[in-house]
C-alpha cells in the first residue's frame, strides 16, 4: 500500500502517488468534483489507515480521541437566504404566503434543519438513514447549546457517513443497544448496511441525549417489532408500555389503551381572529378528530401533538405557522426512511380537519427542493404527505426530548425500548 502524504496547499492526506496530481490541481482550472472526490478519497484512505492502528487495541478514551482528532464534515449543499434560515426559511415562507391555505390552516415547524441528500458515488439505496440522523444532528447542533458540547466530541459540525458508523460502534461498545449490536455483529464501518430508528436511538442515546422510539402498526403485526431485522425497521428493541420518562408520555399508550386525541387549543386559539373560524370552538375540532381515529390517522394525531405541545419559538406575521422548539422525527418504515419537519391541520369546507406531514426526504435533492419552494411549482408534492399516503403496515418514529441524562437514567438509555401504538 502507498505511504500517505499531506498535501501542503490544504492538508488533506493523500496516498504519495497521488500527490502530485492532487498538488497541481490547485494551479489549474480545478474541477470542483474531482477536487471533493480526492478530499473524501483521502480522508477515507486515511482514517482507514488510522483506524488500523488505532482503534483495535487502544483504550476507549483513546479510540474516541482518535475518532474525534480524524472526522471530518459531512458535504451537503447550502441553501443561502437573505436572512439565513436556510431550506426550512423558504418552507416557512411558502407556507405563510399559501393563500389557498391562510385562512383554514394552522402549521407547526420545527427550527433550523439541513437537508442532506443520499449521493449516487456515496449512499443512494442504503444511506437514508444515515442521512436522517445528519438532518436531526444539523438541528441540534444549530439550535441546542449542550448538543455542541456533546455531539461528536464538540467540535460543532455534522461528520459524515463512516464517522458516524464508527460512532454507532462506540455506543455499542459502550453497552447501548446491546441486541442491536450482536445483529450487525458490532460492525458497521465501511458497509452498506441500512440502519433504522433503534440504530438512530441508539447513537444519540450514547451521547446522552433522551432519544425515544414509537411503533405504529396493527394488532396483529405487534408480534413482528419483536423480529424485524435492522436493514429494514432497525434492530429488536424491547417493547413496553409507556413509562413516565418524557413530555411526550400522555401521548404513548399501550395498544389496550385509547389514543390519547390531540389537543387543539393551539389550532383553536390562533383562528379565533379569523371570521371564516372564529364560531368553531375547540369541542367542535375535538369531535371532529374522534370521528376520524381510525387507521393510520393515529400516527398523524400522534404528530400534531408532538410539534403543537412544543414551546413557541417564533410566531410568523400570519399566525398558523409557528415555529416551536420540537426537534424533527425519524420517520421510519420498510425500506426507507425520512425526516418530519413538521405538521399543517387544514380546517375543510364540509368540517373535518385534514392532516399533511411536513417531510424531508434524503432521496430528494436539496437544488431541486430549493428551486421548488423558491419559484412555488411542486413543492407540495415533494414535502406534503397526508395519510392516503401512508400505505405501510407499521411506522417508527424516533424524537428527542429536552436535556441530557447522566448517572442512572443514562444506564437506563442503554437498554432500547419503545411504545407500540395500534392503527
Amino acid at each position: 500500500m502507498d505511504s500517505l502524504a499531506s498535501c501542503p496547499f490544504c492538508d488533506v492526506i493523500l496516498p504519495q502517488s497521488e500527490l502530485q496530481r492532487h498538488a497541481n490541481s490547485h494551479f489549474e482550472e480545478a474541477d470542483d468534483e474531482q477536487f471533493t472526490m480526492d478530499m473524501e478519497l483521502g480522508q477515507e484512505l486515511a482514517f482507514a489507515s488510522s483506524s488500523s492502528t488505532c482503534f483495535p487495541e487502544e483504550s476507549m478514551d483513546e479510540r474516541v480521541s482518535c475518532l474525534i482528532a480524524l472526522q471530518v464534515r459531512s458535504s451537503f449543499y447550502h441553501v443561502k437566504v437573505e436572512g439565513g434560515g436556510g431550506l426550512m426559511a423558504l418552507l416557512r415562507k411558502r407556507l405563510e404566503l399559501d393563500t389557498d391555505n391562510a385562512c383554514t390552516s394552522t402549521v407547526f415547524l420545527a427550527g433550523y434543519v439541513d437537508h442532506f441528500q443520499s449521493m449516487f458515488s456515496e449512499d443512494v439505496g442504503w444511506g437514508c438513514g444515515w442521512r436522517n440522523i445528519q438532518m436531526l444532528s444539523s438541528h441540534l447542533l444549530s439550535l441546542r447549546e449542550d448538543a455542541r458540547q456533546l455531539l461528536f466530541g464538540g467540535f460543532g459540525f455534522v461528520p459524515d457517513i463512516p464517522y458516524l458508523q464508527r460512532w454507532l460502534e462506540i455506543a455499542w461498545e459502550r453497552g447501548f443497544d446491546t441486541f442491536g449490536a450482536q445483529h450487525f455483529n458490532h460492525s458497521v464501518y465501511g458497509s452498506k448496511k441500512w440502519i433504522g430508528a433503534t440504530e438512530c436511538a441508539a447513537l444519540f442515546r450514547s451521547f446522552g441525549f433522551r432519544a425515544r422510539i414509537v411503533d405504529f402498526g396493527p394488532k396483529e403485526v405487534e408480534s413482528l417489532f419483536l423480529s424485524v431485522p435492522g436493514a429494514h425497521m432497525g434492530s429488536q428493541v424491547v417493547r413496553t408500555k409507556a413509562r413516565v420518562y418524557g413530555p411526550m408520555d400522555r401521548y404513548l399508550v399501550d395498544r389496550n389503551s385509547d389514543v390519547s386525541q390531540p389537543d387543539f387549543t393551539a389550532y383553536a386559539n390562533c383562528r379565533s381572529s379569523s371570521s371564516h373560524l372564529a364560531e368553531v370552538s375547540n369541542q367542535t375540532m375535538t369531535s371532529n378528530f374522534s370521528s376520524n381515529n381510525e387507521g393510520h390517522q393515529v400516527l398523524l394525531d400522534w404528530v400534531w401533538n408532538y410539534f403543537s405541545q412544543g414551546s413557541s419559538t417564533t410566531h410568523a406575521d400570519r399566525c398558523h405557522v409557528t415555529v416551536t422548539d420540537r426537534t424533527p422525527l425519524y420517520f421510519q418504515h420498510d425500506g426507507h426512511s425520512r425526516t418530519i419537519v413538521g405538521i399543517e391541520v387544514r380546517h375543510q369546507k364540509n368540517g373535518k380537519l385534514q392532516f399533511s406531514l411536513l417531510i424531508l426526504d434524503p432521496g430528494h435533492r436539496t437544488e431541486a427542493l430549493e428551486k421548488s419552494l423558491k419559484e412555488n411549482t411542486i413543492w407540495k408534492k415533494l414535502i406534503k404527505r397526508g395519510v392516503h399516503t401512508l400505505k405501510k403496515p407499521q411506522y417508527q418514529l424516533c424524537y428527542i426530548d429536552p436535556g441530557v441524562a447522566s448517572g442512572d437514567e443514562m444506564e437506563k438509555l442503554k437498554t432500547m425500548d419503545s411504545a407500540f401504538i395500534e392503527f
